[in-house]
């Protein structure tokens, strides 16, 4: 897996919007317990969608999703939340994210909390209801892709 290495947060924000990588050292967790991951799910209009970045602040957590990209977690891979409908700087792209508090890994799930990232966009004013009831969101085919590094 591609690593980035991201001088602040508001170059996270850019390089999350435009899919730009930059060349990485070793994993390094943000001073404040914060660290930042990527992943993409199935259904947009070419096959694959763009990155979704997500902020964990439990250390479990951001354990096992750094076992999840080294291929040492092979079957609680995918990702599930509860959505906050705001943008936020890590996430600029989309106009909600996931809640930190509520984000955890799964290997299967109820159909109800199913779908990809941008149909969620394109539907967010339904997210809560019928649509992702609670606005829990678990995409089936979510893979976390890489962790975004920061100074």
């Amino acid at each position: 897996m591609r690593k980035a290495r991201i001088g602040g947060l508001m170059t996270a924000a850019v390089m999350a919007a435009t899919g730009g990588t930059l060349a990485a050292p070793a994993a390094a967790q943000a001073d404040d317990g914060t660290a930042y991951f990527a992943f993409t799910t199935v259904g947009s209009q070419n096959g694959r969608s763009p990155e979704f970045v997500f902020k964990l602040t439990d250390k479990e957590r951001i354990a096992q999703a750094r076992d999840i990209i080294s291929g040492k977690e092979s079957q609680r891979v995918h990702v599930h939340g509860r959505i906050l409908k705001r943008t936020t700087i890590y996430n600029p792209r989309f106009s909600y994210h996931l809640d930190p508090d509520t984000i955890n890994f799964f290997d299967m799930a109820i159909e109800v909390c199913d779908a990809s990232v941008e149909y969620t966009e394109d539907h967010l004013d339904e997210a809560g209801g019928a649509f992702l009831p609670g606005g829990h969101f678990c995409p089936w085919s979510s893979k976390v892709t890489r962790e975004i590094q920061s100074d």
